[in-house]
C-alpha cells in the first residue's frame, strides 16, 4: 500500500483515489482544472484529474479502465473456451478442458431447470454471462494496490480493475438483458404483451391505467435490480478490501491483524463473487423465460 499519513496521502485521500475511475471525456469551456488553469473555448478532450473533473465531463465521459478490463476479460473468456472447444476430444477430458466442461454442463442444467421456452440463444448467453461476470468479479481478489501502483509508475494516475464495481458496466449489462426481454416479449406474445401490461392483475378496462402503471414499474424494476444488486455487492466488497489495506498505514502492530483480515475476507469473497455471477445468470434466464411465457 502507498504510505498514508506522513509523506503520503491521508486515509481519506487513499480511499477516494482507489474509488476513482480513469475517465476520459470533454471538459466544458471555462472549467477550472486541478492545476488552476481554465479550459479554453470549445472545451477540451482529456483524461480527468480527480472526481470533480470527471463529474464536469458529464454524460460524454468514458471510464477507460472499466471498459478496458471488461473487454479484455471478455476476450480472455472467448479465447479460453475456444481453446477448449478446439482441443476437446472423444477421450476422457483432463485439466482445464474438464473444468470448462463442468461449467458448461452446470450452466446447461441450470438453463434446462429454469427456462421453459425454446430458444437456442439462452444457454450460450447464460454461459457467457456467468463466466464473464465471474472473471470481472475475480479481479477483486487481486490486492488493491498492486496494479494501480504499477500503472502509476507508467503515469496512469487512476485505475479501478474490478469492472463490476462500476455501475456503468453492471447497468449496461442489465439494459442489454432488458432489451432482450422486450424483444422476445413482443416477438413471442405480440399483442398479448400489451394485454399483460394493461389487463393484469385487474381485468376490467377501468383499471387499465392502474395496471399499466404497476406493470411498467415491475418491468423497469427488473433491470435496475439486476444491475444494482451486482454493483452494490461488489462495490461493498471492494470497499472492505480498501479499508483493510488502509490498516497497514496505522503502524506495525496493525500489520498482522490486517493480513489476517485480508486473507479471511478474500476466502469468504470467493463465495461472494461466484454467487453474484450465478445470481446474475439465473435472473437473466428467469426474465427471458417470463418473456417467452404467453398467458
Amino acid at each position: 500500500m502507498a504510505a498514508a499519513g506522513e509523506g503520503g496521502p491521508t486515509v481519506s485521500e487513499y480511499i477516494v483515489h482507489h474509488l476513482t475511475n480513469l475517465t476520459y471525456g470533454k471538459l466544458p469551456a471555462g472549467t477550472v482544472r486541478y492545476d488552476g488553469t481554465l479550459v479554453p473555448e470549445g472545451g477540451l478532450w482529456t483524461m480527468a484529474h480527480g472526481g470533480a473533473e470527471a463529474s464536469a465531463m458529464g454524460f460524454t465521459a468514458i471510464h477507460v479502465d472499466s471498459m478496458a478490463w471488461s473487454i479484455g476479460l471478455g476476450i480472455l473468456f472467448c479465447w479460453l473456451f475456444r481453446r477448449v472447444a478446439t482441443g476437446a476430444s472423444a477421450g476422457v477430458p483432463s485439466g482445464f478442458v474438464n473444468f470448462a466442461e463442468m461449467i458448461v454442463e452446470f450452466v446447461d442444467n441450470t438453463v434446462k431447470d429454469t427456462f421453459h421456452g425454446r430458444n437456442p440463444l439462452v444457454a450460450p448467453l447464460a454461459l457467457t454471462i456467468f463466466v464473464w461476470v465471474f472473471l470481472m468479479n475475480l479481479m477483486d481478489l487481486i490486492p488493491v494496490d498492486w496494479i494501480p501502483e504499477i500503472l502509476l509508475l507508467a503515469g496512469v494516475e487512476y485505475q479501478k480493475i474490478v469492472p463490476s464495481t462500476d455501475p456503468n458496466i453492471t447497468m449496461g449489462m442489465a439494459v442489454g438483458v432488458f432489451i432482450l426481454m422486450l424483444f422476445y416479449s413482443i416477438k413471442i406474445k405480440g399483442f398479448g404483451f400489451v394485454k399483460e401490461l394493461t389487463l393484469h392483475p385487474f381485468e376490467h378496462p377501468v383499471f387499465i391505467p392502474i395496471n399499466l402503471f404497476m406493470e411498467t414499474v415491475g418491468l423497469l424494476a427488473k433491470p435496475f435490480s439486476l444491475g444494482l444488486r451486482l454493483f452494490g455487492n461488489m462495490y461493498a466488497g471492494e470497499m472492505i478490501f480498501i479499508l483493510i489495506a488502509a490498516l497497514y498505514s496505522a503502524g506495525v502492530l496493525w500489520m498482522a491483524p490486517a493480513g489476517i483480515l485480508q486473507l479471511g475476507w478474500a476466502i469468504f469473497h470467493i463465495l461472494v463473487i461466484t454467487l453474484q455471477a450465478f445470481i446474475f445468470m439465473v435472473l437473466t434466464v428467469v426474465y427471458l423465460s417470463m418473456a417467452h411465457e404467453d398467458h
